[in-house]
């Protein structure tokens, strides 16, 4: 456990617990509730049938997999929204994707006494990736290819060690939605080395310009060697209910369903009847948070933009086009975004998360911060940027002073 990467987030809720009344930036979640048929659907189905006696389908275990009623909801989701490809596949309903990809893990990655499996991560990564290889015996390999990966790039790192390339579209921590020529490319360079496509897609109805989110495994024959992964937790404001899918090739599914038949047994069934529910509300219940999100994306480019025309050094990296993130780099070389995180917190009371964290390193990088707007309504993010700026200005002009 030594050599796993240190999550940031326990560290970070406890700078904000010794500063009563910080506003959070970091926070990755929206701030809507589910849709009103899951709560419904949740409420009857804790009825135990209308008996005071147990009920199978809500007391007992399930399916390994899911729930068939679900996981044939799913597959028409995923074929009708996503247009994947799912022949050659099947389908597994997790607690949360960040399970998924644990499981994941888990089967592809082995340690011996000779060698140690390799899993490519373009550079931003998502630390609970890093974390669920590093867990499963495996490598890590983090490759500096460009918020929109370089292909050769990521090419020049496969070794016959390496066993999968993760991408993350819409982009944890950066925004960024990848072009649909940048995913292709990377899934036939899987598909020519054997590899496996793990494309997190949990920010897929989070895109706000003109490139579209798509999915890698909507590529005709692509199932056999493309990992979908999805989630409820962030379009449906369900992150506490943990309730994720995976559409796995079928030569990955025993392995899977052994791992969470370990772990989990079988996703809640209480969980699976809400999820039930989200999709049948479907990404048009979805549309027009978003879009109301999309005013707050807005907000927080106007005050960056305002800021810089002020002549505070700072800059956003790459085009936050999706997700509820942005990255913002600080340039100056007087501090980290570690140092500059928790500051912010004990003297500004906002809270942000450090480029470090996912792995932009200060030496290459500068200090950087993931900035995340799903949380907070127009004047808390109002708020929350004037503590942040009136921040970074303070501290510039401290470390100038001394």
């Amino acid at each position: 456990m030594g050599s796993v990467l240190r999550p940031v987030i326990p560290e970070l809720g406890a700078l904000v617990r010794e500063s009563p009344g910080t506003l959070s930036l970091a926070q990755g979640m929206v701030g809507w509730a589910p849709p009103a048929g899951v709560l419904e659907a949740l409420q009857v189905h804790s009825a135990a049938d209308g008996t005071a006696g147990s009920s199978p389908e809500r007391d007992g275990y399930g399916a390994v997999q899911g729930d068939p009623e679900l996981l044939k909801a799913l597959a028409e989701s995923l074929r009708e929204n996503n247009h994947l490809d799912l022949d050659g596949g099947t389908q597994l309903v997790t607690a949360g994707s960040n399970m998924g990809f644990h499981a994941l893990a888990q089967v592809l990655c082995e340690d011996t006494a000779t060698e140690r499996s390799e899993i490519i991560l373009p550079l931003p990564y998502y630390f609970n990736h890093v974390m669920a290889i590093q867990l499963a015996g495996g490598v890590p390999v983090v490759v500096d290819a460009g918020l929109v990966p370089d292909v050769e790039r990521l090419a020049g790192a496969i070794t016959a060690r390496t066993r999968a390339i993760v991408t993350i579209s819409p982009n944890n921590p950066s925004g960024v939605v990848m072009p649909r020529a940048t995913l292709e490319a990377i899934n036939t360079l899987c598909a020519r080395h054997g590899l496996i496509h793990i494309s997190d897609e949990a920010y897929g109805d989070f895109v706000y310009g003109r490139e579209p989110h798509w999915s890698p495994g909507s590529r005709p024959g692509s199932a056999a060697h493309t990992v979908t992964l999805q989630s409820l937790s962030k379009a449906y404001g369900m992150a506490g209910w943990r309730i994720g899918f995976m559409a796995v090739p079928q030569a990955l599914a025993a392995a899977l369903a052994q791992v969470q038949d370990t772990v989990l047994i079988c996703p809640p069934r209480l969980m699976q009847r809400a999820a039930l529910a989200a999709l049948q509300a479907g990404p048009a219940w979805c549309a027009p948070r978003i879009a109301d999100l999309a005013e707050r994306r807005l907000q927080l480019l106007r005050a960056v933009a305002r800021e810089q025309a002020m002549g505070l050094p700072i800059t956003i990296l790459g085009q936050p086009d999706g997700a509820f993130y942005v990255l913002l780099q600080i340039q100056s070389a007087a501090f980290s975004g570690d140092s500059l995180m928790r500051k912010l917190v004990l003297e500004h009371q906002v809270a942000t998360l450090s480029g470090e964290s996912f792995g932009l390193e200060p030496h290459r990088h500068g200090a950087v911060l993931r900035l995340s707007y799903g949380l907070l309504s127009a004047a808390e993010l109002a708020e929350a940027l004037r503590r942040l700026f009136c921040g970074v200005r303070a501290l510039l002009r401290q470390r100038r002073e001394q």
